[in-house]
């Protein structure tokens, strides 16, 4: 694993102490639909029904999306078990770590 891969994984740790993170997709999806998500991470594993899903979601909800990290590996980074998806929910976290996948 690179280091900014380890930097974003880490990053996303504090998000999830912060209480600043919806993962799973119930609660990233409701996140996106009622407003609250800054941005959504797809894992690059997901199946092409969950990015295409969250892909059409986000796009008509105006919410920015990555694709980022493997399930295994973004799971654990906040504390819990394999995950597809992620939305972060403060804007500025969500800015920072956009910028940070996007280097």
């Amino acid at each position: 694993m690179r280091l900014d891969e380890r930097r974003i994984y880490s990053f996303l740790g504090l998000s999830m102490k912060a209480g600043k993170v919806a993962s799973g997709e119930f609660q990233v999806e409701h996140a996106v639909k009622s407003g609250t998500a800054s941005l959504v991470i797809v894992t690059e594993d997901a199946s092409e029904n969950t990015k295409k899903k969250f892909g059409n979601m986000c796009e008509y909800y105006h919410v920015p999306i990555c694709h980022f990290g493997k399930m295994e590996e973004i799971g654990p980074a906040i504390g819990k078990a394999f995950r597809a998806a992620l939305a972060i929910t403060d804007t500025n976290m969500a800015k920072s770590v956009a910028k940070q996948i996007n280097q």
